[in-house]
């Protein structure tokens, strides 16, 4: 049992106490017999669940007793039951005052009966549990207000915490959201190039194909031709030819389908060795400054094509300073900073001019294929786009910075690579007999222009040959012959050139072939056939005569 269920007796007149308590252990009760009224305050301060106290025993010096009562804490009103003495009339006033002081006291008169001391001690204890469980309610209340006020205390501040988290939770929101447009605005702009590419290889394809008979053509006509005004009509439009050439090579480059020669590049050779062509070009009025860097970087390049790019900015730079300005090309040395490009240095050369500068309306559009802020008829707007295609090819990129009416700022950035010792010089090369009726060479192309223009390039030259309109009917010429070379075209309806060759194979595997293309899947090409064995459109006739007889000397070597 807990000390709330204790029953305390004072009782020093004879066996009051005593049988008392044997009454109430009967019902269950826990009592405890106290000697005088300060063993009755000690047990008060222990704790209780009532007294049960006779009217005599209080006649004791009781100032103990008054110190606990004048203590209880406000939710406290100790029970008290008396056991007084019938008497007539009202009690005296020193009784009275006693009452008084103990305050929850109830009175029985004896003779009691049993039952009515059980009774009233049980309602007695059950008032005493009802008051703890007021405590315990007044504690709870007193706890909650004191969150309560904690709460309102800081309110304000979680308030000003939580607005903090919200604005910096909408700040990374926004942030993402201008991530994801500027990915989708990226996905879309790469998509469209990478249309734009494809179109452009295939027009470039085509074109290959009528520049291979142009050059071909013209070239017989000049070699035929005994009329001088003949000669020089036909050199003239070999120039237009020539043009049409190079500006397929850049819808090529662009595309990407032209395969690069990489190899390692000294920068700043390569922009000291452009100083002469740069002059002639750009012209007098414009002051051509150069900046190699001091650490001579190298970098893997088509050295060709990485000409080119250089020259289309410096005119690009030319154009945009009609009054004159200054013209830079400088070369450095860089670690990569930028997700577009992998880890690792790089060398980057930098095209900067004085000029009019770009507007910032314009500068998202400048590499798309095609765009150009120069009049009808002075830029076919594959400059820049062609920079960005022999930059991507070659594992780098392209920045530009401009401001309208303060110059431009282009930079390549090319994967840096070991520097290369000068290769020795070769010896002469030796000198290769002309064909005769004994070389047979097979041709396989299904472009009719272009065959005819192969076989009487080769004709002339003292060959014989054998021509097929499609891989099918090659294959069938080659079994019912004994070709000594076969030319065959790559892009063709049917058995593509790659199939041709790898079926010819089967059947000769040491005949040498050579596969002429202007636009094809080149690690497919050098996959069955070696890249010196690639002859790509336009040709030449001399091109065309020169890779001929360096496939079949080789052979002879072998």
């Amino acid at each position: 049992m807990s000390v709330l269920d204790r029953v305390l007796l004072l009782a020093l007149r004879g066996r009051d106490a005593e049988v008392m308590a044997q009454v109430l252990t009967r019902e269950g009760h826990d009592c405890h017999v106290c000697a005088d009224v300060d063993a009755l305050a000690g047990e008060l301060e222990t704790g209780a669940g009532v007294a049960l106290i006779t009217e005599e025993s209080l006649l004791a010096d009781r100032s103990r007793l008054a110190d606990w009562l004048a203590a209880q804490p406000a939710w406290s009103d100790f029970p008290f039951i008396l056991l007084a003495t019938k008497r007539a009339g009202r009690r005296p006033r020193d009784a009275q005052i006693v009452l008084e002081q103990m305050g929850n006291v109830v009175v029985l008169e004896r003779p009691i009966h049993g039952e009515t001391l059980v009774s009233a001690v049980t309602s007695a204890l059950r008032g005493r549990r009802r008051q703890y469980e007021a405590r315990r309610l007044l504690d709870d209340l007193t706890s909650a207000e004191d969150r309560l006020t904690q709460l309102n205390a800081s309110l304000e501040t979680r308030i000003a915490q939580r607005t903090s988290e919200l604005s910096l939770a909408n700040n990374r929101l926004t942030e993402e959201v201008g991530e994801r447009e500027r990915a989708q605005a990226a996905l879309v702009q790469a998509q469209k190039m990478e249309a734009v590419g494809q179109l452009t290889g295939g027009i470039a394809h085509d074109f290959n194909n009528l520049l291979t008979v142009i050059f071909g053509n013209l070239e017989l006509i000049q070699r035929r031709t005994t009329d001088e005004r003949t000669a020089k009509l036909a050199g003239y439009a070999r120039q237009a030819a020539d043009r049409a050439a190079r500006l397929t090579h850049q819808l090529l480059a662009f595309s990407r389908s032209q395969r690069l020669n990489l190899q390692p590049v000294d920068l700043n050779a390569l922009i000291e060795g452009m100083s002469d062509m740069l002059a002639r070009t750009i012209g007098p009025q414009i002051t051509i400054e150069m900046a190699p860097a001091e650490d001579q970087p190298w970098a893997m390049a088509d050295e060709n094509q990485l000409e080119l790019a250089i020259l289309n900015l410096a005119i690009n730079a030319r154009d945009a300073m009609p009054d004159g300005g200054t013209l830079r090309i400088s070369t450095r040395s860089e670690t990569a900073d930028d997700a577009a490009l992998a880890a690792g240095d790089y060398g980057v050369v930098t095209v900067s001019d004085t000029g009019t500068g770009i507007p910032p309306s314009l500068i998202d559009k400048v590499f798309d294929p095609f765009f150009t802020t120069k009049p009808v008829g002075k830029g076919t707007g594959l400059g820049l786009s062609q920079v960005f295609g022999i930059a991507r090819q070659s594992a780098g990129t392209v920045r530009i910075d401009s401001a309208e009416g303060r110059g431009a700022r282009i930079e390549i950035w090319l994967p840096l690579t070991d520097p290369v010792a000068p290769a020795p010089e070769l010896a002469a090369p030796r000198v290769v007999h002309v064909g005769n009726e004994r070389e047979r060479v097979l041709v396989i192309d299904d472009d009719d222009g272009v065959r005819q223009f192969i076989v009487d390039g080769l004709e002339e030259s003292g060959f014989a040959v054998i021509a097929s309109a499609n891989g099918a009917d090659g294959l069938t010429a080659l079994r019912e012959t004994t070709p000594d070379l076969i030319i065959v075209d790559y892009a063709m309806p049917g058995m593509n050139g790659v199939e041709v060759v790898t079926e010819a194979r089967r059947h000769r595997p040491s005949l040498p072939i050579i596969l002429a293309t202007g636009y094809a899947d080149m690690d497919a090409v050098h996959a069955v056939i070696d890249p010196g064995r690639v002859l790509r459109k336009p040709f030449r006739i001399d091109e065309l005569n020169a890779a001929v007889r360096a496939a079949l000397a080789e052979r002879e070597a072998a």
